[in-house]
C-alpha cells in the first residue's frame, strides 16, 4: 500500500471497511489489475529520476506533485481539518509518507527498481507486528509464521546481487520504508479513523512536502535534467501517487478494503516485470526466491482462520 509510492496496506488502513460492497466482476479485476501495474510502475520511475534528481528532490517532488492532484478532496472537507487536527497529521506524515519514501527513492538509486517492490510488499507484516508490539494487539500464530518467513525472504535479497554488485543496502531500506509503512498504518488506525481518507492524504502529502522541502532545496541537483528524468518524477507523482490513491479509494467503495487491498500481490510483480521490460534489470534467483517467500508469507497471513 506505493507504492509506493504509498504503498496499498498503507492507504487501507486510512479507510474504514465498506458495507454492502458489489461483486469481484471482471471489470474489477481489470481495475485492480491495472491499479497494480501503475504502482509498481513507481518503482521503475525511482529507477530512473533518482540518479538524476537524488533521493530527497525527487521525494519532494512526488509529495507536491500528488498533494496538487488530491488538493480537491481536501477543499472540499477543509472544514473539518482544524490546525490542531493538521499538526497531529504532520508527526504521522513524517513516519507514513516522508521517511519510508526517502528510503526506496535511495533504494532505488544503488539497485535494481524489483528490489524495492519486493520489500515493499512486508508493509502487511510489520504493520501486524508494530500493533503487536507497541499497542498490546494479540498476533496469530498465522501472522507469526508469515513474518519469520518475510524476514527469511529479507534476508535472502540482502544476500543476492545483481549483475555483479551487492544489492543489501537498497533491500535493508526498502525493508525499514516497509517498516516505517507499518508504524505509521497503525498510528492512522488509531488517530484519524473517521476522517475523509482522500482529504487525510492530501493533508499527509502536504505535510511530508513541507517537511522535506529545507532539505531537497539543499540538495537540489545543479545540472539540467534529462527529460526522461522529469517525465518519470511527474509520473511518479501524479499518475503513482496522486492518481493512484484517488482510484484505490474508489475501488475500496465498491468492492471494499480487504478484496481492494489484493492489489499488493501485483505491486512487487509489475514492479520487477516493468524494470525487465523497460530497463533490461535481470530477474535473479535471490530475486525470485525472496519475492516468493515474502508474498507467500503475505497470503498465507492473510489467510481467514478456520473456527473449530
Amino acid at each position: 500500500m506505493a507504492t509506493e509510492c504509498t504503498t496499498a496496506a498503507a492507504v487501507r488502513a486510512e479507510v474504514a471497511p465498506a458495507s454492502g460492497v458489489g461483486a469481484f466482476t471482471w471489470r474489477i479485476r481489470l481495475e485492480l489489475t491495472l491499479l497494480g501495474a501503475v504502482w509498481g510502475g513507481s518503482f521503475l520511475f525511482m529507477r530512473l529520476a533518482a540518479a538524476d534528481f537524488g533521493a530527497l528532490p525527487l521525494v519532494e517532488t512526488r509529495l507536491a506533485l500528488g498533494a496538487v492532484v488530491l488538493l480537491p478532496f481536501l477543499w472540499r472537507e477543509r472544514a473539518r481539518f482544524t490546525p490542531a487536527l493538521w499538526l497531529r497529521i504532520s508527526g504521522i506524515a513524517a513516519i507514513n509518507s516522508a521517511a519510508p519514501y526517502v528510503l526506496f527513492a535511495w533504494g532505488a538509486e544503488r539497485a535494481p527498481a524489483g528490489i524495492g517492490a519486493i520489500t515493499n510488499a512486508m508493509t502487511v507484516m510489520f504493520t501486524a507486528l508494530v500493533a503487536f508490539l507497541l499497542f498490546g494487539e494479540r498476533i496469530s500464530a498465522r501472522r507469526l509464521a508469515a513474518l519469520t518467513a518475510g524476514f527469511a525472504g529479507v534476508v535472502i535479497l540482502a544476500s543476492g546481487k545483481t549483475q555483479g554488485a551487492s544489492v543489501w543496502a537498497a533491500a535493508l531500506a526498502g525493508a525499514a520504508g516497509a517498516l516505517l509503512y507499518g508504524l505509521g498504518i497503525n498510528l492512522v488506525r488509531r488517530h484519524l479513523t473517521g476522517y475523509p481518507p482522500a482529504a487525510v492524504a492530501a493533508v499527509t502529502l502536504i505535510c511530508a512536502a513541507a517537511q522535506l522541502l529545507p532539505f531537497a532545496a539543499w540538495t537540489w541537483p545543479r545540472h539540467p535534467l534529462p527529460a526522461v528524468a522529469v517525465l518519470s518524477a511527474v509520473l511518479l507523482g501524479v499518475l503513482c501517487t496522486g492518481v493512484a490513491f484517488v482510484f484505490y479509494y474508489r475501488l475500496i467503495a465498491r468492492v471494499g478494503a480487504t478484496r481492494a487491498s489484493t492489489v499488493t500481490y501485483l505491486i512487487p510483480l509489475f514492479g520487477v516485470l516493468w524494470a525487465w521490460l523497460v530497463l533490461g534489470e535481470p530477474l535473479t534467483i535471490s530475486m525470485a526466491l525472496a519475492a516468493a517467500v515474502i508474498l507467500g508469507g503475505v497470503a498465507f497471513s492473510q489467510q481467514p482462520q478456520r473456527s473449530l
